[in-house]
């Protein structure tokens, strides 16, 4: 017998968006039936004919700080991400106390969010010029893959690679079969137009981050990728160029993947001081560059969709200083990135699925958990029931994001998700269920709290 059987007249699936009944037991997909067809389970919900079953989104770019800084948190940002739908987020190696640059690092990341995460949660694992010998032990203890930069990283504990290093890391996690992502920003473009002084507009802003920085360093991914002819990631592209230059490497068969995140898709470049300060990520907001990105991914230059959630401290009066050379990167948006895709996608006439695909299936791939990111058979049973023609305003004070301000404030998207599924039953924000998820680990994992 089954647990539960949700009917629905719009379920996305690998295959399309179609009527079924979805059959859940133990947690996974048990089966995927036509609509009508008579299943025998403990409960059966029918959705109303104008709501979507999505599978639950997976982010694989999340910065959850934790544990050792006061910015965002497992508990809050895992709480954003149920949500705005998302039931798998992979945190990034950098920002937390200790960083997860070696065996110590994981462990404490796995200690703080035992018990806190109300979503699953996997991890990056992260590759300096200083813990390069470290990338076996990292992998054993099952990171997802490993994160480095290229350009200065905001802190201290992480360092970033010189171009010329490229193809030694590629060598070196090519052997553990994992993923290298790539901050790409060359450093030294970034220096010749370097500030000397306070930034007080996003023109100038743009005008210190060249989008010539970017194509730098994706042209070095590239090159070194041709080299060696492992896999590589790159990170939040933001610009028409680095998608073509991606494309072509593609075109040639190299193992090359990326992402870019809704903000470089929705916002435009800020012209208020403050404003720019909320909006402030590196690579930076480009004006007139959102229609090469939706190209890309039309085209399948680009693969996924990825939040880049990066919250800073609470407490940084740098936010609203207007000097955005001492204001903190990052844009807190877990919560809304659902909403931010599909209000943009549906006016280019993108469906659901493609909703799906890039921001579900494609990155569950990138991280290799094979168990997420579809209505399947066989697949955890996370799912998302969204209205898709409902809409709202965002409110700072309805995120559950530790960091509200939003450079969101105040737009009305279209898109409500009024149920998130975990592993086959509803998220019950009392009550944390979410486990940390290691590669290779699966015959160690944990109950569910």
């Amino acid at each position: 017998m089954l647990d539960t059987v949700l009917r629905a007249r719009h379920v996305v699936t690998p295959d399309g968006e179609r009527p079924a009944a979805v059959g859940l037991c133990d947690g996974r997909i048990a089966v995927v039936a036509p609509y009508d067809e008579p299943l025998v389970a403990t409960s059966e919900q029918v959705l109303r004919d104008d709501l979507v079953l999505l599978p639950g989104l997976v982010d694989t770019h999340v910065h959850l700080q934790d544990p050792g800084r006061d910015w965002e948190g497992f508990d809050s940002g895992t709480r954003a991400a149920a949500l705005g739908g998302v039931t798998t987020v992979v945190d990034m190696p950098l920002d937390s106390l200790p960083v997860t640059l070696d065996a110590d690092g994981v462990r404490a990341k796995v200690a703080a969010a035992r018990g806190r995460v109300h979503v699953d949660v996997a991890l990056w694992g992260g590759v300096t010029p200083d813990n390069l010998d470290r990338v076996d032990e990292l992998a054993a203890t099952g990171v997802r893959g490993f994160k480095c930069f290229l350009a200065d990283t905001g802190t201290t504990e992480f360092a970033p690679l010189e171009p010329h290093q490229l193809p030694e890391v590629l060598r070196r996690v090519a052997t553990t079969g994992l993923v290298l992502l790539v901050h790409a920003e060359d450093a030294e473009t970034l220096a010749a137009h370097g500030a000397t002084g306070p930034v007080r507009s996003y023109d100038s802003f743009l005008r210190h981050h060249p989008r010539s920085a970017e194509t730098q360093a994706v042209a070095a991914v590239i090159a070194a990728v041709a080299e060696t002819g492992a896999r590589a990631h790159v990170v939040h592209v933001s610009t028409g160029a680095a998608v073509a230059l991606i494309g072509l490497a593609r075109a040639e068969g190299l193992p090359l993947s990326a992402e870019t995140c809704p903000h470089y898709r929705v916002l435009d470049a800020p012209s208020t001081a403050v404003g720019g300060t909320l909006a402030k990520v590196c690579p930076p907001v480009q004006n007139g560059e959102s229609d090469g990105l939706w190209e890309g991914l039309r085209t399948g230059a680009l693969d996924l969709v990825v939040s880049d959630h990066s919250p800073c401290a609470l407490t940084d009066k740098r936010l609203g200083s207007g000097d955005l050379t001492a204001a903190v990167g990052g844009i807190a948006s877990l919560q809304l990135g659902l909403p931010l895709v599909w209000t943009a996608a549906r006016e280019r006439g993108f469906t659901l699925v493609d909703v799906a695909l890039w921001m579900a299936q494609r990155p569950a791939e990138l991280a290799g958990l094979d168990t997420k990111g579809a209505i399947e058979v066989g697949r955890d049973a996370d799912l998302v029931v969204l209205d898709p023609g409902a809409t709202f305003v965002v409110e700072p004070g309805r995120l559950a994001h530790r960091l509200t301000r939003t450079p969101y404030d105040g737009r009305s998207l279209t898109g409500v998700v009024s149920q998130t599924w975990l592993a086959g039953s509803p998220v019950d924000l009392s009550h944390p269920r979410g486990r940390v998820l290691l590669h290779g680990h699966h015959d160690r994992m944990e109950p569910r709290p």
